[in-house]
This record gives C-alpha cells, structure tokens and sequence, in this order.
C-alpha cells in the first residue's frame, strides 16, 4: 500500500497549528463524548499584582466550557479566595511582606466539578514601610467618558505619597471593580450596560496599606445600542499583507491589542465578512504588539478583506479593527 504525500494546503495547515504560543480554539460546543456536559476550561489572562505589603490583586478573564458557577483563587496549592462567576478579581490579603507567591485560578460548574487550573502567575509583596500611617493624596483631575455602550475610559492625575503610591484602586459607585499599578494613571473599564449612567472614582494605595480619600466622582453615560462604536476596545495600528511562503501565499497580521483592563487572550479573525478561526493565547499574550499568519491558497492576484476583533476579559466581544484589503501576488 502506498503511502499518501501531504500537499502543500495540508503542509500550511500543520504548519500553523504548530505557531508557538499560539493555538487554534475549535469550539464543538459544551458536551463531552458521553454526551455530559464538560467541566469549564481554564481561565485565561491570569494576573497578579501586589497591591500593598500584605497584599496581591489577582485577576482573570472568563472560563471556557459550560456553565460557570463561581471561580477558586488558589495561593500554591491552598485556595484562599472563593467568587461567583460575575466576579473576574479579588484581593488575597494576609499575606508577607517582601514576599514572592504563586497564584493559579480554577472555574466551577453548577455540579461542583472544577475545571483545569489556569497557568501559575507571580507577584512578590514589597517591604513593609515602618511607622507609616500617612495615606498618599487624593487622586486629581479624573476624567471620563463612555467608549460606545459598554466601556468607558478614565483617566487621572498621579497621587502623592512620602513613600510612593503603589497602586490605585477603581470604584464603580461605592463598589471597588479593579485596581491598577501605581505607575498607571489611566483604565478602560469593560462590561458596562448600554444606555446606562455610572459614576466612577479612584483612590491612591501605598505600601502600608494606607488609603487616599477618592478622586472628585466622573459621571457619565454608555451609548444606545449593541456596540455603539466602542473604538476603545478595538485593537488599533491593524496591519495586513499578503507574503509568499513556497508555492502558496500567507496573510500576515499585526496589531496592538486594545488597552482594557485585564490580558486579551483571545481574537477572532475575519475573512471576505466571514469568521476564519478564534486564536487563543495559552501562555503569555502580547500587550505591545501581535502578530499572526495564516494560509491564504496557492492563486495569485485574489484580494481579500481582512480584521479583527478581541475577546475582552469580561466575556464580551470588543470592536472591531479597521478592515485592510490584501491581495495575493501583489508584493509579497
């Protein structure tokens, strides 16, 4: 019996299966073989960022797989935090100064099964400041404004503080939903409601725990509508060009993801109007610039229209990139 030679469309397809750092999601939907339901898959853009001496914000993107019921925070191997499926942060306190820990994050169903647990991130507390009661001053100048109907942008100036501010935290009415370093003065806050009024604030953080007094309230109100123009969340500086690789052509994307609050892991590419493919970053997802290529076919002188959009980490889909024309041929 004679074996099969794999032809060129088929070499391109294992090649891009095999992009490192990167894999292609195939969704068959929520059940197993047996026809049961799948425990959920791990949650993707893990963070962790010490938030004092004592300690850690961790924070996550939406889990895979069926129905989530909540989320366990796990400090090694002992769970510390546990949150309903609404919640993609927490703050694990308690813990040492100048002190490095490891953190994973687990999805549970409505069953109580877990899911895989997610990759281990670090963060290393810093030292204790000694006899410091004085909180770092208020945040100013905080502005805001809505990013299409369900996100907003925010920015502020930097607090003041003898020892340094560590990080800021972000409060939607009296409720803190995220906290970021304290070298960042500006935040996309995601998962909004379309047609809804908010009010945000921000308070400085220093080492010792020590709280500012909140930055003067932000009001403002999403737009109407399913996207409502959420160029915020699109990925910006969207690149396409058609590139030769042996007998067949390429296209080869590049972007910066969109600056929300949490690690895009995850983005779907559009091909002539149609979803071409999800890809899903299982380690660590680019912040500054992405890249991607993919097989086009072997014709040359065939235009396309190319973009993209991402996953945002609260579940939702983002906007989309500009849309680029490429041809085949034509360059590359």
């Amino acid at each position: 019996m004679r074996g099969v030679t794999p032809t060129a469309s088929s070499r391109r397809l294992l090649a891009l299966c095999a992009l490192v750092l990167l894999t292609v999601s195939c969704r068959w939907g929520g059940q197993d073989d047996a026809g049961g339901e799948r425990p959920p898959g791990a949650p993707t853009g893990v963070t962790a960022q010490a938030g004092s001496a004592r300690s850690v914000h961790v924070m996550w993107n939406r889990a895979a797989g069926s129905v989530v019921a909540g989320y366990e925070v796990y400090r090694g191997r002992t769970r510390v935090e546990q949150v309903p499926a609404s919640t993609h942060m927490v703050d694990v306190t308690g813990l040492r100064p100048a002190t490095a820990y490891v953190f994973t994050v687990r999805a549970r169903d409505a069953d109580g099964r877990l899911g895989p647990p997610s990759r281990e991130v670090r963060a290393t507390t810093p030292a204790a400041a000694r006899a410091d009661t004085a909180p770092p001053t208020a945040p100013g100048a905080l502005e805001g404004r809505a990013a299409g109907s369900r996100a907003a942008q925010l920015s502020w100036t930097a607090a003041r503080d003898d020892r340094g501010v560590l990080s800021y935290d972000i409060y939607q009415g009296t409720s803190k939903i995220h906290s970021v370093g304290g070298n960042q003065t500006a935040a996309v806050v995601t998962g909004l409601r379309p047609g809804t009024r908010y009010v945000f604030t921000v308070r400085a953080r220093d080492a010792a725990d020590n709280l500012s007094q909140p930055a003067p309230t932000v009001r403002l109100t999403t737009a109407d509508g399913a996207d409502g123009g959420a160029t915020a969340t699109a990925p910006t500086d969207f690149r396409a060009a058609a590139r030769r690789s042996g007998g067949a052509y390429d296209i080869v994307l590049s972007w910066t993801p969109p600056r929300v609050d949490g690690t895009v892991a995850e983005y779907e590419v559009r091909l002539d109007g149609r979803p071409v493919t999800s890809l899903v970053y299982g380690g660590e997802a680019p912040r500054d610039r992405a890249t991607y290529r993919f097989y086009a076919g072997e014709e040359a002188g065939v235009t396309h229209r190319v973009r993209i959009r991402a996953l945002l980490p609260d579940g939702t889909w983002g906007a989309f990139s500009a849309e680029r024309t490429v041809t085949t041929g034509s360059g590359g």
